[in-house]
């Protein structure tokens, strides 16, 4: 069998008949051979794409991260503010995609800053974050925890019958994800279950990035009066981006991690695990999303 792989900018259309465009290059072709009960055939199958990202700051490597290409510069901005480094959006003097003399692919956003104390040295990260994992390689908790978190909004609250309604529209909406079956994804929801913004990557982390760049970008930060979904479960630095941007109900449709559950409980983050059908778990500020006195 030849192997063969082409980069292609996919067009889905939803059941309502809206078309869903997937990122540029976020999806990669490949032919491959199937068998099943006992027939064998060749037939084409969809990758989720998976490249590096290096990030810069004034020509300075900052760090590499595996993700899938799209909304890169939402990823870059929303990595700078989620882990510290920058605090508004005015804060970035410049963000750009750098393209390559020789016409290769675009993996590196370099980034400008102003009034953002940059010591290259100390935030240089010589390590390529795992796909899986953003916090590979930091030395320890004291490392990667993001100074300056504060308690979300305790004014916020979600129905229960809304939290219920929204992995079924995380799951129509994944693009990417109903043509690869490879992507984690993160949205961004307003307490009456609007969706307002999703974004997909082959890292969960990565994808609540693009969600924080987004917001960034977009001057709508800080996200107090929304909820955010993750796929997968819910970690430690999954809980650390959603404080980060201002967000009151971090929701995944797995576990969380005893870490993160700490975290959220520390802070006063209403943490949601096992989102599916109709029943869900809180492990941390449940007064945000059941109703006072329904506990039996």
């Amino acid at each position: 069998m030849t192997d063969f792989f082409e980069c292609v900018n996919v067009i889905l259309v939803r059941q309502d008949g809206a078309p869903v465009r997937t990122p540029e290059r976020s999806v990669e072709l490949t032919q491959v051979t199937e068998w099943e009960e006992g027939s064998v055939r060749t037939l084409q199958d969809s990758l989720a794409a998976e490249e590096p990202l290096e990030i810069r700051i004034g020509g300075h490597p900052l760090t590499v991260t595996m993700r899938t290409p799209g909304h890169d510069l939402e990823l870059a901005a929303g990595f700078l503010l989620t882990e510290g480094i920058i605090q508004s959006a005015e804060q970035i003097a410049g963000l750009r995609a750098m393209a390559p003399e020789n016409g290769a692919k675009s993996n590196v956003v370099e980034v400008e800053l102003k009034n953002a104390p940059f010591d290259a040295a100390e935030l240089q990260r010589n390590f390529l974050a795992a796909s899986s994992c953003g916090i590979c390689g930091k030395a320890s908790i004291n490392a990667i925890r993001v100074r300056g978190l504060r308690q979300p909004d305790p004014s916020f609250r979600v129905d229960p019958e809304v939290l219920c309604k929204l992995p079924e529209t995380l799951r129509s909406e994944k693009a990417v994800f109903s043509r690869t079956g490879g992507l984690h994804a993160a949205a961004l929801f307003d307490a009456s279950g609007r969706l307002i913004a999703l974004r997909e990557d082959i890292g969960r982390h990565n994808a609540v990035d693009k969600i924080a760049g987004w917001a960034l970008l977009q001057k709508k930060l800080p996200l107090s009066r929304h909820v955010m979904l993750v796929s997968g479960r819910g970690g430690f630095e999954i809980a650390q981006k959603a404080l980060a941007v201002g967000i009151p109900v971090l929701a995944s449709v797995s576990a969380p991690s005893s870490l993160a559950v700490k975290l959220a409980r520390e802070l006063g983050l209403t943490l949601v695990g096992f989102l599916r059908g109709r029943r869900f778990v809180v492990y941390s500020s449940e007064f945000r999303c059941l109703p006072a006195g329904s506990r039996l």
